[in-house]
């Protein structure tokens, strides 16, 4: 058995992560030769590298001194927590990760108290002490009450910290003391994390995670709880429904690195993947083949949100997709199935429509950004919350928000949350900062974020996460201002755009393509409105008694994917391919609309 510590990173979203993890792995002396400057080696699918975000938990691990360290790289967006959970499993220990100036922020609180009644013993890395006006030993003291309000046992409170910078490349016990390396986290580790139970027995192991290959198909990825499994083995499957089916372990592979490397046995309390093991479900326990026990399973937050999925029928169809058909989406939804463990399909019976289930509208637009990427056109309704009956009560999700924001705009934030019948839990000012709580329905965050940083000038830091279902709290309004839609198909002329700007605000650029029933812009009213961005000025060879003003355009409105997803009325979808986004009516036709209305 050699030395190893499992250990999960948890952080706040953009607090420095997975740029901590990176130094880690070269202070394990690992792709030194061909590791190019300023390159992230984990977030690398463009998204993650793009947004700056981590969407898929994902498996390293370290040679140092003697010892095997196994990180496991958390997601700190809640939208994210099908894999947060599933991942702590496979743990003894978390490194929390915290921002010298922020502090702990409420996504961090969503992990660390999912780790702690785990029962990990945490340390604490107190990142980006370089900044200006940090104040490392205060945010050392909140991360104690913080851990104190979880509940945490005496052992788990009596914490070490470390501080540093992970970007600068050091850390040290004082941060008044910079080092030259980052040895002293990893000597906090092995000194503190506690090292796997080694379990004599039978074979066990609980499938938490799972990785896809073109090649061998899916991958089963978990620790080994007890005994050992070589490959060539016979197991046992313990499935969800108590049946056992027997299989055989293929090859066995333990992480390295960042790679995977083959090996003939592994032992109880490292992390390994099995190939070979074929209609496994996560939380499926892999056990002896004499004495099959399955182990306790994972349950996995249900999710909160649903979208409407359906083909591209615009009249701009197929111009720059590669997949249209329902069968290549329905294809494509049904593979996203065996990765992606909060999502949830169903299908309408006659139609070409989907209703995809998942955490939020982030879980969901990153799905249909990969999907547009991937050369897929397809529309997507509203986002709706998921409404439960529980004792014959209607009951909804309910988010609990925190808003941080300068002194001069706290009154404007209570207004717009309130009106969205949020309620005001708790509020505290700091360094002419105010930091607000509030339970909050998820119908009301939906379209939120926009209208809080325009009233903030972008000063507001936003973040939430699910928090339980409530009862219906009654309606809330949603965007007040009608749309303008196109009257008919053609180009959209400056001139014409120029004559209408009276009428509201536009999200199309002159010369851009346009087909009669698109949103093309925002009423300044209530109502829709039908108007011709097609009209060109007549030429004629009289001279105009008027001087002939140039048309000056106030440049138009671009949406992000979730911003769009967010603005959208219910009577309208968004057309997403791979170059462009259309805000469109369902029905484009603008008698059969005012028909469908009566």
């Amino acid at each position: 058995m050699q030395n190893i510590r499992n250990i999960a990173i948890i952080a706040h979203v953009d607090h420095g992560k997975t740029t901590l993890v990176d130094k880690m792995l070269l202070a394990g002396n690992l792709f030194r030769e061909n590791q190019n400057a300023g390159e992230l080696i984990l977030d690398n699918n463009d998204l993650e590298r793009e947004r700056g975000i981590t969407i898929l938990s994902k498996n390293v691990s370290i040679n140092y001194k003697g010892y095997k360290i196994n990180i496991i790289d958390t997601p700190g967006h809640a939208d994210f927590g099908g894999e947060v959970e599933r991942v702590l499993n496979m743990a003894d220990g978390c490194l929390l990760l915290v921002d010298a100036f922020e502090g702990p922020m409420p996504q961090t609180r969503f992990v660390l108290q999912k780790a702690i009644q785990m029962g990990l013993k945490p340390v604490v890395v107190i990142n980006k002490v370089d900044k200006p006006n940090c104040r490392p030993d205060e945010v050392q003291e909140m991360v104690f009450d913080l851990m104190f309000n979880l509940d945490a046992t005496e052992d788990q409170l009596d914490f070490p910290t470390v501080y540093g910078s992970a970007k600068q490349g050091w850390m040290s016990l004082d941060w008044n003391e910079p080092t030259d390396n980052i040895c002293a986290v990893l000597d906090t580790i092995i000194e503190h994390i506690p090292a796997p139970e080694t379990i004599e027995g039978p074979a066990q192991m609980l499938i938490t995670s799972l990785d896809f290959s073109s090649y061998v198909g899916r991958i089963a990825i978990g620790r080994v709880h007890r005994g050992e499994l070589r490959e060539g083995m016979d197991i046992a499957l313990c499935k969800k429904d108590g049946s056992v089916v027997k299989q055989r372990i293929k090859e066995l592979h333990v992480f390295e690195g960042m790679g995977r490397k083959r090996v003939e046995r592994v032992s109880s309390g490292d992390i390994c993947a099995l190939v070979g093991i074929e209609g496994f479900e996560i939380g499926d326990t892999v056990a002896d083949i004499e004495n099959p026990e399955p182990l306790p399973r994972i349950a996995i937050d249900e999710p909160t949100m649903s979208m409407t999925f359906t083909i591209n029928d615009s009249p701009f169809f197929g111009r720059d997709g590669k997949y249209v058909t329902s069968r290549h989406i329905g294809d494509r939804l049904i593979k996203e199935l065996d990765r992606n463990l909060a999502l949830r399909v169903t299908k309408a019976d006659h139609e070409d429509v989907w209703t995809v289930y998942g955490r939020g509208v982030l879980h969901l637009s990153v799905l249909i950004e990969t999907m547009r990427r991937e050369g897929y056109e397809l529309q997507v309704g509203q986002p709706q919350v998921i409404v439960k009956e529980i004792d014959g009560v209607k009951c909804e999700p309910v988010e609990l928000l925190t808003i941080n924001v300068p002194d001069e705009y706290s009154s404007k934030m209570i207004d717009m949350v309130t009106r969205r019948k949020g309620d005001l839990v708790s509020m505290s000012t700091q360094n002419d900062r105010v930091h607000m709580e509030f339970n909050i329905p998820s119908r009301g965050i939906i379209g939120l974020r926009n209208n809080v940083l325009t009233a903030s000038a972008g000063e507001a830091i936003m973040a939430h996460r699910f928090l339980e279902y409530q009862p219906w709290k009654g309606d809330i309004e949603r965007r007040t201002n009608g749309s303008l839609i196109a009257m008919e198909s053609g180009t959209a002329y400056a001139y014409a755009i120029d004559k209408l700007q009276d009428r509201g605000r536009f999200f199309i650029f002159p010369q851009e393509e346009v087909y009669a029933g698109q949103v093309v812009g925002e009423n300044a009213k209530d109502n829709d409105i039908v108007v011709n961005v097609t009209k060109s000025k007549k030429l004629t060879n009289m001279r105009a008694s008027g001087a002939d003003d140039k048309a000056r355009i106030i440049p138009p409105v671009v949406f992000s994917l979730e911003e769009a997803l967010e603005y959208i009325k219910g009577d309208e979808y968004v057309e997403v391919t791979p170059h462009h986004l259309r805000l469109r009516k369902i029905i484009l036709d603008e008698l059969e609309r005012k028909r469908a209305n009566k």
